[in-house]
């Protein structure tokens, strides 16, 4: 016995062959053209500085800090108010005539080293970038004493009888 089905379904008309699957194919990539095309930046219009060439050096500088509140975005793509102050002090910093690097160091000195998306690269994160190096070294050196801890499996003997056997079929041929 079949449930009837709702009536909103019902008014919908299932897809009739390939021409039902062409359409559903063109909206999944017309859905990710649109993911693939729209940028994801969450800079105000208010934030925006004048000169393309300083607004082009805070865009490239935000995307290297890290929003505080969000912890996997970038500054440039998170709208927490938190990120738009950074962005803002960004802005202003270029403003003033700091460079790219006098920017970021102005940023680590108030807000320390965890606001870099990417790490520096000292002895007090050694650890933090040789991890991934000690696990893939680690995991190929326990796969390897793993395959010489097991025993070699010995070639199966044969038995007098079936010696005996195996010689009689070779003789015949």
């Amino acid at each position: 016995m079949a449930l009837p089905s709702p009536p909103l379904l019902r008014r919908i008309p299932a897809p009739a062959g390939e021409g039902g699957r062409a359409h559903i194919r063109l909206g999944a990539a017309l859905l990710l053209l649109a993911a693939i095309v729209t940028p994801a930046c969450a800079v105000q219009p208010d934030e925006v500085l004048r000169d393309p060439a300083l607004e082009h050096r805070a865009r490239e500088i935000s995307s290297e800090l890290r929003c505080l509140v969000c912890q996997n975005q970038s500054i440039d793509d998170s709208d927490a108010p938190l990120a738009k102050d950074l962005r803002l002090i960004v802005r202003e910093r270029l403003q003033k005539g700091d460079s790219d690097p006098a920017v970021l160091n102005y940023v680590v000195d108030r807000y320390g080293e965890f606001v870099l998306l990417r790490p520096v690269f000292a002895l007090h994160t050694l650890l933090l970038w040789l991890t991934p190096v000690l696990a893939v070294l680690l995991g190929g050196l326990g796969l390897w004493r793993l395959a010489r801890r097991r025993p070699a499996v010995p070639a199966p003997t044969l038995s007098p009888s079936e010696e005996a056997e195996v010689a009689a079929l070779l003789r015949r041929e």
